[in-house]
C-alpha cells in the first residue's frame, strides 16, 4: 500500500506543487462517492487558470501604462486642460474629485491627469486631506468618505449556510442509490404488505439516510465555521498611519483615501497611493506588471500601487484608492477563489481512501453475487424459478442495498477530511499558544521538523533592548543604572555629545512621535528603539535635532552591509555623514577617533586594540555592539552618489541588552529530547551569539561559525562542516538560504526557518516550514511579516517566543498522530465489516448486517470517530519521541499491528456467536435469528466503542490518561452507546433488531471491553520500525507505557 500511495500520491509537497502534480493525483482517485465533500478542502485548479488569465492581463494593463506614462513625462509641460467634471454626489460629500479618476490617474500612471489635478498637494486638497496631519475625521465623515470612495477589502464569497451543506452531503452517489432503493421498497412493500409493516424497510433506510446526512452536515458546517474564524485573525494587521494630526497603529482594512501611510524597507503597499516624502523608494511591481526590475519611486513619479513591495528605502504615501477598486484587490478576489493547495496527509488520505474503496467495491460485488447466487439456487430447488412474488423482489432489493451499504462504509470518505478537521482543531488551538498558520500543510509539516535554524533577536531573546554598556570617547562606561546616562553627558565634551545626538536622532529608522495622550512615544526596531531612549536620556531632543539639519541621502539598513548611513546638510553650511552598524565592520571603516578631550585624533594600533577588546568585552556579556561614526564630506557630494564606505571618524560604541527569554532553555532541551536540532543563525557579532547560544544550551558539542568564513567554504568542507554548525554568527541572507538548502537537499532534513520579514525571504521560501518573526515589541513588524507570511512564510509566531515554535511542532506532530490513530480504528471497523458481511454471505446466505445498521456503523467509525479521534489533545509524549522525518511510513507497522491484531480478535468472537450463539443463549424460535443478528451488530458496535478507546494510543497501554477531560472525546462515545441502546430496543422495525436481555447486553459489552486488553497486549509485541534520519528505534517503550 505504501508503495502505491508514495508512487500515485506523494509528489505533493508542504508548498510550491506544480499543477500537473495537483491533477495527478486527482486523475488517480477512481472511487468517489461525493466530489462536492471530498474536494472540498482541495485547491480549485480552474479557478486558478481564470486567476491567471487576469494575472496576465493585469501585468500586460500596467506594463502598457508604465510605458505610456514615461513617455508622456518628457511632453508635460505641453498638457491640455482635462475635460474632468466632479460627480455632484462627490461635491455634495465635501470632495473634489472622485474615486474612478483617483484610480485611473494612479493606476494608468497619467501624469497628464496628475497635473491638471494640481500634483500631489493638489490631489491632497480636492481629498480634504493634510499631507502632514493626515485626515481629519470624525465617525460621521469617515462613513461618508467610505460611501464615497469604498473600504479597503476585496469582496469574498459570501459563507455558506447550513443548508448548503446539507445539499452537498446529499450529492453522495452511494446515498443516492440508497434512497432509490428505499423508495422501491417501499412500494413494493406497500403493494404486498400494506401500511404500516411494507413500509418499515423503506422508511428505515430513508431515516438512516438523513441522519447521515445531517450529522455530516453538522460536522462539515462547524469546520467551515472554524476556518471562517482563523481567516478573521489572519486580517488583523496592522500599519502606521497619520489621521488626526498624530501616529497610530491602523488596520490595513480601515484605510481611506487622504489617509498618510508609513512605507519601509519590505513592507507591502496596502492600497493605491501617491509619493509624499522618501528616500531611495525601489519598488517591485512583479506582482503586477510581471516585470521583475524594480521601479524607483519619487516626486517625478509618484505612483504606488497595492501589492507591490518595497525593496530598499521609506517613504510616506498618501492612499488614493483602495479595495476592489484597485487591480490587487481585483486579482486577489479571483485568488481567493483558488483555495490553498491540498496537505500531503490529505492526499495520502485520499489516496487510502481510493485503495480501501476499490477494495470495498471488490466485497461489495462478490458479496452481492454471492447473495443473489444463493436466491437463485434455493428457488431452483423449490422449483419455482420462474415464479416471483413481491418478498422475493424484497429480498433481492435487500441484498443490493446491503451491497451498495457495503461500498458506502468501505469508502473512507471521511479520511481526507478527518485531516481537515484535525488542522482546524490544531489552527485554532495554536492561535490561543500565539501561533497563527498561514498554510493547512505547514501544520503537519512542522511536526516532521528534524531542524530548526532560529533567529536570536526577538526569538530566542526578549527583544526588550537597552543600551547598559558604552565606549564614548574612549571612555567605558556601564549605562544599566539611569543616573550612569545622565551623567555621561557632563563626563564627555560638549562637542562630542553634539555628534553622538546627531548620529542617534539622523541615522535612525526609528521615530520619536507623540501619540494620542501627548507622550513621547518611539517607534521602530527594538535596536533603534535602544539607541533613541539612550540619546533622549542625554538630554537630547529627537525634533529640534531633525529640524536643525536636512536629510540629503538615506541608506537604510542592509543585511549583507551590516550598516545604514546618512548624509545631512548641516546649518551653517557643509555636508556630513553618519555611519551605524556592526561594531567591527564599522570600526574597520574608521581612520580616525574622538579621544577623552573631544579631539579628533587618528586611529593608532593601541586605540584599535583598545575598542577590539571593548567589542569583545561586551559581546562575551551578550551585549548587541554598534559602532557610530561620521566624516565630513566635500560639498561636490550628490545624492545620486554612495555614502562613503571608509574615512570615518570613530564616535564610540554603545552594548545593547536583550535578556534571554524565560523558558527558552527548556525549550531547547525539550527539542533535543524529541530529536529536534536546534541552530541558531544571527547577524550578531560571534562572541554575542556564543554567549547567548551556550545559556540557551543550544552551543554544546558543536561549533560556531561566522558568515563570511562559511561562504568561503569548498562543497566537500561542507558536507563534513554543516552537521557540526550550531551557531552562525555575522550571516547574511545568502549564508542562511546556502545552509538551510543544504540541511533540505544534501542532508535530507526537514528544516524549519524563522525570519523577520525582511531579508529572509530566501531563506524562508527554501525550507520546508517558514516561520514569520519581528511582530512583537515593533510598530511595523506585523506588516512585514505578514508580506513574508504571504510571499514565503507559513506560520507566523505571534509573540516571537522560540518556546511558541515548539509549541507548534508539538501541535505538528499531533495532527498526525490524531491522523494516524483514526485511520487505524477506521481501517479496522472497515475489516471487520467487510470480512463478517462477505462470509455470512458465503455461509449461510445471508448478511447479519442490514443496511440500516451499516449506515450506522459508517456514522460511528467515519464522522463520529473523526471528531472523537482527530481532535484529541496533545501530552508531553509526543516531544518524547523522534521526529517522522522525510522517509517515515503514513501507515506504520505499528499500525498494521494494531489493526490486524484486533481485528483478528473481533472476527473471531463474531464467528464464533454466529456458530454458536443460538446455543449459547439457549435461542429457539421463530426470532431466534433476528435475535442472534441483533446479538451481532450490537457485540460489534461495542468492539468498535472500546476500540475507539484503545485508540487514542497506538503505543501506550495507559489510553485512559487524560480521557476524561476530552469533552469532545467523551460526548462522542456518550453519544453512541445512547443511540446504540435507542436503535436495539426502541427502533426494531426499522433498523431490524429486536430488544435484548440484560444477560445478553451484559455479554456484548464484556466482549468489547475484552477487546482493550487485547489491544494492551498487542501493543507490548516489539515492532521494529525506521524512522527518520534512517535510524532504526524499537517502537515499543515501556518508559511511555
Amino acid at each position: 500500500m505504501e508503495s502505491f500511495l508514495n508512487e500515485n500520491f506523494g509528489g505533493v509537497k508542504p508548498k510550491h506543487s506544480s499543477e500537473e502534480v495537483l491533477q495527478r493525483w486527482r486523475n488517480v482517485c477512481g472511487l468517489v462517492k461525493n466530489p462536492k465533500r471530498r474536494f472540498r478542502f482541495t485547491a480549485n485548479l480552474s479557478k486558478r487558470h481564470e486567476a491567471a488569465a487576469m494575472r496576465r492581463t493585469n501585468q500586460e494593463k500596467l506594463r502598457i501604462a508604465v510605458l505610456v506614462s514615461k513617455a508622456a513625462f518628457q511632453f508635460i509641460k505641453g498638457v491640455q486642460p482635462s475635460d474632468y467634471t466632479v460627480p455632484e454626489e462627490v461635491k455634495a460629500a465635501g470632495f473634489q474629485i472622485c474615486g474612478d479618476e483617483l484610480g485611473s490617474i494612479v493606476e494608468g500612471h497619467d501624469l497628464k491627469k496628475l497635473k491638471f489635478h494640481g500634483g500631489v498637494p493638489g490631489i491632497a486638497n480636492k481629498l480634504a486631506t493634510s499631507p502632514t496631519d493626515g485626515l481629519s475625521v470624525d465617525n460621521d465623515s469617515l462613513t461618508l468618505r467610505q460611501q464615497i470612495y469604498g473600504i479597503n477589502e476585496f469582496t469574498e464569497s459570501e459563507a455558506q449556510s447550513f443548508w448548503v451543506f446539507v445539499w452537498e452531503s446529499l450529492q453522495d452517489m452511494t446515498l443516492m442509490i440508497l434512497g432509490v432503493c428505499a423508495f422501491v421498497s417501499l412500494i413494493v412493500g406497500l403493494a404486498t404488505e400494506g401500511w404500516p409493516k411494507g413500509a418499515h424497510d423503506g422508511l428505515g433506510i430513508v431515516a438512516s439516510i438523513l441522519l447521515v446526512v445531517f450529522v455530516t452536515a453538522t460536522s462539515d458546517y462547524r469546520q467551515s465555521l472554524q476556518f471562517r474564524d482563523l481567516d478573521k485573525e489572519k486580517k488583523k494587521i496592522t500599519i502606521q498611519v497619520t489621521r488626526n494630526g498624530y501616529r497610530q497603529k491602523m488596520s490595513i482594512y480601515a484605510l481611506l483615501p487622504g489617509d498618510i501611510v508609513h512605507l519601509a524597507i519590505g513592507d507591502q503597499v496596502p492600497a493605491d497611493g501617491l509619493f509624499l516624502s522618501g528616500f531611495s523608494v525601489l519598488i517591485d511591481e512583479s506582482s503586477l506588471t510581471g516585470e521583475s526590475e524594480p521601479v524607483m519611486v519619487s516626486a517625478e513619479n509618484p505612483f504606488l500601487l497595492s501589492g507591490t513591495k518595497v525593496q530598499d528605502g521609506s517613504c510616506k504615501m498618501m492612499v488614493t484608492t483602495v479595495g476592489m477598486r484597485t487591480q490587487w484587490g481585483k486579482l486577489m478576489a479571483t485568488l481567493s477563489e483558488g483555495g490553498d493547495d491540498e496537505t500531503p496527509l490529505q492526499v495520502k488520505l485520499n489516496g487510502v481512501a481510493t485503495i480501501v474503496g476499490k477494495i470495498g467495491l471488490l466485497f461489495a460485488i462478490v458479496t452481492f453475487a454471492v447473495l443473489v447466487q444463493r436466491l437463485f439456487g434455493r428457488k431452483l430447488q423449490e422449483g419455482t424459478l420462474w415464479s416471483w412474488s413481491g418478498r422475493d423482489a424484497m429480498e433481492m432489493l435487500e441484498y443490493f442495498a446491503v451491497g451498495v451499504t457495503i461500498v458506502v462504509v468501505a469508502v473512507p470518505e471521511g479520511l481526507p477530511l478527518a485531516v481537515t478537521l484535525s488542522l482546524a482543531f490544531a489552527m485554532k488551538k495554536m492561535m490561543n499558544d500565539k501561533a497563527l498558520v498561514r498554510h493547512l500543510a505547514a501544520c503537519e509539516t512542522m511536526g516532521s521538523a528534524t531542524t530548526i535554524c532560529s533567529d536570536k533577536t526577538g526569538t530566542l531573546t526578549t527583544n526588550h533592548m537597552t543600551v547598559v554598556k558604552s565606549c564614548i570617547c574612549m571612555k567605558v562606561k556601564d549605562e544599566s543604572n539611569q543616573g550612569n546616562i545622565s551623567t555621561l553627558s557632563s563626563e564627555i565634551p560638549e562637542s562630542a555629545t553634539g555628534l553622538l545626538l546627531q548620529a542617534i536622532f539622523n541615522n535612525t529608522g526609528g521615530e520619536v512621535v507623540l501619540n494620542k495622550e501627548g507622550k513621547h512615544e518611539l517607534l521602530g526596531t527594538p535596536t533603534e528603539t535602544a539607541l533613541l531612549e539612550f540619546g533622549l536620556s542625554l538630554g537630547g531632543d529627537f525634533q529640534a535635532e531633525r529640524q536643525s539639519s536636512k536629510l540629503v541621502k538615506v541608506e537604510p539598513f542592509n543585511s549583507t552591509k551590516k550598516r545604514m548611513g546618512v548624509v545631512l546638510e548641516l546649518p551653517g553650511g557643509g555636508l556630513r555623514a553618519h555611519c551605524k552598524g556592526a561594531s567591527e565592520i564599522v570600526l574597520a571603516a574608521c581612520d580616525k577617533v574622538i579621544n577623552s578631550d573631544g579631539e579628533v585624533v587618528p586611529l593608532d594600533n593601541e586605540s584599535i586594540h583598545l575598542l577590539n577588546v571593548t567589542i569583545d568585552q561586551f559581546a562575551s556579556e551578550a551585549l548587541r555592539t554598534l559602532c557610530l561614526a561620521y566624516m565630513e564630506l566635500e560639498n561636490g557630494f550628490s545624492a545620486d552618489n554612495p555614502i562613503p564606505a571608509s574615512g570615518y571618524t570613530c564616535i564610540g560604541i554603545v552594548g545593547i541588552k536583550d535578556p534571554v527569554r524565560p523558558g527558552v532553555q527548556k525549550s531547547v532541551a525539550q527539542c533535543r529530547s524529541a530529536g529536534v536540532t536546534v541552530r541558531m543563525v544571527t547577524g550578531d557579532n560571534i562572541n554575542t551569539a556564543k554567549a547567548i547560544a551556550r545559556e540557551c544550551g543550544i552551543l554544546t558539542d558543536g561549533i560556531a561559525i561566522e558568515g563570511p568564513v562559511f561562504r568561503e567554504k569548498s562543497q566537500e568542507e561542507l558536507l563534513e562542516l554543516i552537521p557540526k554548525i550550531q551557531v552562525m554568527a555575522r550571516s547574511s541572507p545568502l549564508d542562511k538560504h546556502t545552509l538551510v538548502k543544504h540541511l533540505r537537499t544534501t542532508f535530507g532534513e526537514v528544516v524549519a526557518v524563522t525570519g523577520d520579514g525582511t531579508n529572509d525571504a530566501p531563506a524562508l521560501h527554501e525550507a520546508d516550514i517558514g516561520l514569520a518573526m519581528g511582530i512583537a515589541g515593533t510598530e511595523v513588524g506585523i506588516l512585514r511579516s505578514l508580506l513574508v507570511a504571504k510571499e514565503s512564510a507559513d506560520v507566523i509566531i505571534l509573540d516571537d517566543n522560540f518556546s511558541t515554535i515548539v509549541t507548534v511542532a508539538k501541535w505538528g506532530r499531533l495532527v498526525s498522530t490524531n491522523i494516524q490513530k483514526f485511520v487505524q480504528f477506521q481501517l479496522t471497523v472497515n475489516v471487520v465489516a467487510l470480512i463478517v458481511n462477505f462470509s455470512s454471505a458465503c455461509l449461510t446466505g445471508s448478511a447479519p448486517l442490514t443496511a440500516v445498521q451499516l449506515l450506522w456503523v459508517n456514522m460511528i467509525m467515519d464522522t463520529l470517530g473523526a471528531l472523537a479521534l482527530a481532535t484529541e489533545p496533545p501530552n508531553d509524549g509526543l516531544m518524547r519521541r523522534p521526529p517522522v522525518g522525510r522517509k517515515g511510513n503514513f501507515i506504520t507497522a505499528v499500525m498494521w499491528r494494531n489493526i490486524l491484531g484486533q481485528s483478528l480478535y473481533q472476527l473471531l468472537v463474531i464467528w464464533f456467536f454466529q456458530a454458536n450463539g443460538k446455543a449459547i443463549f439457549r435461542l429457539n424460535g421463530a426470532n431466534s435469528d433476528l435475535i442472534l443478528n441483533t446479538l451481532i451488530f450490537n457485540l460489534f458496535v461495542f468492539c468498535q466503542v472500546f476500540n475507539e478507546i484503545s485508540s487514542r494510543e497506538m503505543e501506550k497501554i495507559d489510553v485512559f490518561e487524560g480521557m476524561m477531560d476530552n469533552n469532545i472525546f467523551m460526548g462522542v462515545l456518550s453519544c453512541t452507546v445512547f443511540f446504540q441502546i435507542i436503535i436495539v430496543e426502541y427502533l426494531g422495525t426499522i433498523a431490524n433488531t429486536t430488544p435484548l436481555t440484560f444477560a445478553q447486553w451484559f455479554v456484548c459489552v464484556l466482549i468489547g471491553f475484552l477487546g482493550m486488553p487485547v489491544a494492551a497486549g498487542l501493543k507490548m509485541i516489539p515492532v521494529v520500525s525506521t524512522l527518520s534520519r534512517d535510524t532504526t528505534f524499537d517502537i515499543w517503550n515501556p518508559k511511555l507505557c
